[in-house]
């Protein structure tokens, strides 16, 4: 298909970070782009306007006009664009194609793609794969993870590690990685996908695309993902937590990893905490050793990672106590999974944010077994504070800033202050990783 783009009609939808790289990619084929924006124009926007229209792009703000959408060729969708959207309609009855860029991608790369899903994890096993992988090949980490695949095509790299969200999946038929990987499910995005079989289902499609010629790396301990496997027709390796007597599984015997009676590493040896990140890191290697790179190669790159931005990332030590940054944490399950990293640890809890009103069953289960005191911000306040008091936990303190939430969780001088909000930032920061910076930005200010 890229060969022949040249004076192609190409709609994009979503002057997103996506749609941006899109729009550089195809304007480079000597395409015709046309971006389409439903929001209005922001100032913050100038610059890259200029820059794409002084290519030779037309932008549109504040709606889909006909002139844009007519005669496309075909169309590249910002992955937020929910499915009932009116253009979207409107795109169906022009029988104009419109598709994901990792989409697009497949189209011509797919024996490159090594593909990670899943609700939790899917970040730092994108980036942990593409750290050990880049000790041999050039495999950049792209997607979900902060940057299109489109701006690597035309540097043929050996693979594109790609984190895929189920936004992006949703608009990606017929994609077949050669390498996917499914971390866990659990139930979030519900109100765009409508349930949490589509939800799932979204999530699923690379796999049921696969072939013998293909990998599937599933989770051992998640029964949808262990059920999926029985549905697929590629090779299945299974990671888990607890040692499995099956083919192909790499899982922990007391602290080493363990793939087919080899011993990988000793979880000891990682920078990165926690038995999800163990999972993250199981999922790392089995990409790594079916991608040809030697065990020797692998442990290099398992021990010099460091934790991601915002993903249980350490940022330094006060007098005795540890302080962790998990502002990525924006639904229960995610806190849980922190929370989880530190048994046998004197932990104080910072929660809290734009409530997403999902069961907090058990969330709060964890912090009764593992949280010394709470300390909660944000919008969700008052129901947190409900639901753990009906519950019998009552060590719970109110903050109105997440600075000053800092203060009083250091007051009891624990083991670990955690931030792992449970909630959307909206409230009170743009985005998690504002919140995440701010945290951060103070513990290391304190004296």
């Amino acid at each position: 298909m890229d060969n022949n783009l040249q004076n192609k009609k190409i709609l994009i939808l979503g002057l997103s970070k996506t749609g941006i790289i899109a729009a550089r990619y195809f304007l480079g084929k000597g395409s015709n782009v046309f971006i389409s924006e439903n929001n209005k124009q922001d100032e913050k926007d100038t610059k890259i306007i200029n820059e794409l229209t002084s290519k030779g792009a037309k932008i549109e703000f504040g709606s889909h006009s006909e002139e844009f959408l007519n005669n496309a060729d075909f169309c590249i969708l910002s992955p937020s664009i929910p499915p009932e959207a009116e253009v979207l309609k409107r795109l169906t009855e022009k029988n104009i194609k419109y598709f994901s860029d990792i989409e697009y991608l497949s189209l011509t790369e797919n024996e490159k793609i090594i593909l990670i899903t899943g609700t939790n994890g899917k970040t730092t096993i994108t980036a942990l794969t593409s750290h050990i992988l880049s000790k041999k090949y050039f495999a950049p980490a792209c997607g979900n993870i902060g940057i299109s695949p489109l701006e690597y095509k035309d540097k043929n790299p050996d693979f594109y590690v790609i984190e895929a969200s189920s936004y992006q999946l949703n608009y990606s038929d017929t994609i077949k990685p050669k390498i996917a990987i499914f971390s866990n499910l659990t139930p979030d995005h519900i109100l765009w996908h409508k349930s949490i079989e589509n939800y799932f289902n979204a999530k699923a499609k690379p796999f049921y695309n696969q072939d013998k010629n293909c990998f599937a790396i599933l989770n051992f301990d998640d029964p949808y993902t262990k059920k999926l496997a029985s549905k697929i027709n590629s090779n299945v390796y299974f990671f888990s937590l607890e040692k499995q007597d099956i083919e192909n599984c790499i899982y922990l015997n007391k602290d080493e990893i363990v793939l087919n009676n080899e011993k990988i590493i000793n979880i000891n040896e990682l920078q990165i905490v926690g038995p999800h990140n163990i999972q993250n890191a199981m999922c790392a290697i089995l990409a790594a050793k079916i991608s040809g790179l030697n065990i020797k190669t692998i442990q290099e790159g398992l021990k010099s990672f460091k934790a991601i931005e915002h993903r249980l990332e350490f940022i330094r030590t006060i007098e005795g106590t540890d302080y962790y940054n998990d502002s990525k944490a924006t639904n229960p399950e995610a806190s849980i999974v922190a929370i989880n990293s530190f048994k046998d640890k004197k932990v104080v809890l910072i929660a809290g944010g734009r409530d997403k009103k999902t069961t907090l069953k058990d969330f709060i289960y964890a912090i009764k077994n593992h949280i010394s005191k709470v300390v909660l911000i944000g919008e969700a306040t008052q129901r947190f504070k409900e639901e753990l008091s009906k519950n019998d936990y009552i060590n719970i303190v109110s903050s109105k800033t997440l600075e000053e939430a800092i203060d009083i969780a250091s007051l009891d001088k624990p083991d670990i202050v955690l931030l792992s909000p449970a909630c959307a930032s909206f409230d009170m920061f743009e985005s998690y990783e504002k919140r995440g910076d701010a945290f951060r930005n103070y513990v290391l200010s304190k004296k």
